[in-house]
């Protein structure tokens, strides 16, 4: 038989039986839960928090356990030579990795792509762009419970996978940007199948927004949830849709045109709420935008003309330094490249919009409840992968 007392009680009582009693202390009250690395929705990321009941007290990200060292890897292979590998820390996005990579070396070697090839690259730019937001909406539907929209992202992603396969000869990491342009021109037929499977693909999206956005549970899980100010958005240095919902239209393809952006019309889209709500939002908004955007492409490409300029077999340029970027999938994804004039990068520095949209984790999650984090976590667009480059 055992009996509980209270603090109070226990303190009163020492004072005559001469027993030190310690009050609980409020660290003695935390519970430390370790989410991830082998957590099926953190993505080979790790992140501690602490709990004060169904508070979020303390959250410490551990990245890391998916290095991958592709800068250090870069310094070893040729300008060229380095385009695979640098597809494996997106893999679902890796044509706009590898872009950003191009435009760096095509500035320090003098490289000017064709128009031709620049209208392809931007064609695969947006189709990759397509084929990682559903990767991620599928992923946030199963995170809020709601099967149905890990499905349909899922299964709609092959409408454009297909479409790369057409275009690159794989359905994965394509190996296609390069510096000077493209590896192959597009084949016949991909323009009117393209047009097609755009065209399908926006009724998905009007069943997307009915099914899922619409939703009022899923409303209740993201409105109001993980508030992420304009300034604090700012001060954080996130990029990407988590900028453009927390009330901050800036898009790289705007701010910064690169290849043929700077004949593209289209809206830079953003939310004012600066939600959960707002950041699940902006991407479906990206997607129609995107659509948009490629048929725009397609209308406008020469319809003939090289796609790729012709480069010596180890291309080089003076001693110097480039810094390109682009707008991936996650935001703002950049290299700094260093040359000795060599035909190897002397250094090669990756800015990824993941590392930077981290930092909003502890941000938001300190003072949420536990059961808000799983729509807060997914909600930042943050791929490990990319982050532990």
């Amino acid at each position: 038989m055992s009996t509980e007392f209270s603090n109070e009680t226990l303190e009163k009582n020492s004072n005559n039986t001469g027993l030190q009693i310690v009050k609980e202390s409020e660290e003695d009250r935390l519970m430390t839960l370790s989410v991830g690395p082998q957590h099926p929705g953190s993505g080979h990321f790790r992140f501690t928090v602490k709990v004060d009941g169904d508070y979020i007290v303390h959250c410490d990200p551990d990245p890391g356990y998916v290095h991958r060292g592709e800068e250090k890897m870069c310094e070893y292979r040729n300008f060229i030579q380095n385009i695979p590998h640098l597809e494996r820390p997106v893999i679902h996005d890796s044509n706009n990795i590898t872009y950003s990579y191009s435009l760096a070396v095509e500035e320090l070697t003098n490289i000017q792509v064709p128009r031709r090839g620049q209208y392809i690259r931007a064609i695969a730019s947006e189709l990759n762009r397509q084929v990682y937001t559903l990767y991620w909406l599928a992923i946030y539907g199963i995170f809020l419970g709601h099967s149905t929209m890990f499905m349909w992202p899922t299964g709609d992603r092959e409408l454009f996978i297909d479409l790369l396969e057409m275009l690159t000869g794989a359905r994965v990491t394509h190996a296609f940007n390069i510096p000077g342009g493209v590896r192959n021109d597009m084949p016949v037929g991909f323009s009117e199948k393209c047009l097609r499977q755009i065209s399908y693909f926006e009724k998905r999206l009007v069943e997307y927004e009915n099914i899922f956005y619409n939703n009022p549970l899923m409303r209740q899980r993201t409105e109001g949830v993980g508030l992420l100010t304009k300034e604090d958005a700012i001060k954080l240095g996130v990029t990407g849709s988590v900028l453009r919902a927390s009330n901050t239209p800036y898009d790289i393809r705007k701010a910064e045109p690169y290849d043929v952006y700077n004949e593209i019309d289209f809206k830079v889209q953003y939310m004012k709420s600066c939600d959960c709500f707002a950041r699940a939002y902006v991407p479906f908004l990206d997607m129609k935008e995107s659509c948009y955007i490629m048929r725009q492409l397609i209308d406008k490409i020469p319809q003939s003309g090289e796609v790729r300029a012709k480069l010596q077999p180890n291309p080089k340029g003076p001693a110097g330094e480039a810094y390109r970027r682009v707008e991936s999938g996650r935001g703002a994804l950049g290299y700094y490249i260093i040359s000795d004039g060599t035909p190897k990068p002397y250094r090669v520095k990756i800015s990824v919009g993941s590392f930077r949209n981290m930092l909003a984790l502890p941000h938001l999650l300190v003072g949420a409840k536990l059961a808000d984090m799983p729509a807060i976590y997914w909600a930042l667009n943050y791929w490990p992968v990319e982050a532990d480059r």
